[in-house]
């Protein structure tokens, strides 16, 4: 059954509301004044609170504000119910994270409407988070064993055969081998480093004093060379330079080089990534009036809406037709990273056609 905790000084209307909210099939909870109404959320943890604003001792507003410092009630709706006829004390509410307003005298249907659309919400967010979660496990399963797996299988292998066919092989065989390693052991490095860097981003979100782990201090003077360099260094990777092209303008951008080439790196693999070799990869970058705008365009996959929507950690989208390497953090970690340097990030895609990213990070102001 759901329960409904209603806070009101005047008893009349306490009594009769009560008695509505009984009728439709409600628990209700009664509390005669602020403070008591405190200690019933705590203590019952309602599915949803109406409270009246003019109370004594403590007013509505205190209520709203006690309620939403307490981890465990700030995520309850919240109704206020007042005689107040104000925009502005309307307005007051919802900045406060009030859900929703209702005047007195209201109808009993005007209630019930109030109570039930805030329930439909929060059981739709419940809804969305579930699914959220158990695309989130889906994903860990699947993704996190293969990237760690895959290269540590590798270096085991070959470890064993340097171990058990030294005398056998041939330098060029050796050399072989080594590079084998090296680029496996690269790959595995990247995976959990990417892996600690999306904690740490997570926890920078809910924590921003703790922000420093992954925040450098620090300027970067000329974001076009840094881009320059690393995409021509990616394009080498792949054989793929005379598939790159750059144009490229410079404004000294308020992030670490640390960080911003961090961003690039998975930008770019990205885009080599996913299209093939002999399909151009555009890297352009412009300026607005406060901020570096810069845009990476490959021709290969392509995304739809929904998926573009649904990045997040661990995501990865139509792996059973695509063998490909990485978890999925990729672009959720450049994303996190521009939005905790005041920047933004932004994906545009046609399926099959092309995918552009745009970075925006804010300009370094002289002043």
């Amino acid at each position: 059954m759901t329960t409904v905790l209603v806070i009101e000084d005047e008893l009349p209307i306490l009594e009769a509301i009560v008695r509505i909210l009984q009728y439709h099939h409600f628990d209700v909870i009664g509390a005669e004044n602020g403070l008591v109404g405190v200690q019933m959320a705590r203590l019952h943890l309602p599915d949803v609170i109406i409270c009246d604003i003019v109370m004594p001792k403590l007013d509505g507003y205190g209520v709203l504000l006690q309620l939403s410092d307490d981890p465990v009630t700030a995520a309850i709706p919240f109704i206020f119910l007042t005689a107040i006829e104000d925009w502005s004390d309307m307005r007051r509410s919802m900045e406060l994270g009030a859900d929703d307003y209702i005047t007195k005298p209201c109808s009993p249907q005007d209630l019930l409407t109030a109570i039930n659309t805030r329930l439909n919400k929060q059981e739709s967010m419940r809804d969305r988070y579930q699914q959220q979660m158990s695309e989130l496990r889906e994903g860990i399963v699947h993704a996190l064993p293969h990237e760690l797996r895959t290269p540590l299988a590798s270096i085991l292998g070959y470890s064993s055969i340097l171990a058990d066919d030294t005398d056998t092989l041939s330098l060029d065989e050796l050399r072989d081998i080594g590079i084998k390693v090296g680029q496996a052991a690269t790959r595995l490095h990247r995976q959990i480093e990417n892996y600690l860097l999306y904690a740490q981003l997570e926890l920078a979100k809910v924590d921003p004093a703790g922000q420093g782990d992954v925040i450098m201090e620090g300027d970067t003077v000329s974001p076009a060379e840094v881009t320059q360099q690393m995409a021509l260094r990616r394009a080498s990777d792949d054989d793929r330079e005379a598939d790159l092209i750059l144009n490229l303008v410079n404004s000294p951008v308020r992030i670490a080089e640390v960080n911003l080439q961090k961003i690039l790196r998975e930008l770019l693999d990205n885009a080599f990534k996913f299209s093939e070799s002999g399909t151009p990869v555009q890297v352009k970058a412009s300026l607005s009036s406060n901020a570096w705008l810069l845009s990476i365009t490959d021709h290969g996959r392509g995304m739809t809406t929904d998926q573009i929507t649904g990045i997040g950690a661990y995501m990865q989208f139509q792996r059973k037709l695509y063998e490909q390497q990485g978890s999925g953090l990729g672009l959720t970690i450049a994303r996190d990273l521009a939005e905790l340097h005041e920047g933004q990030l932004a994906i545009t895609s046609s399926p099959g056609k092309y995918t552009t990213v745009q970075l925006k990070l804010p300009r370094v102001t002289t002043g």
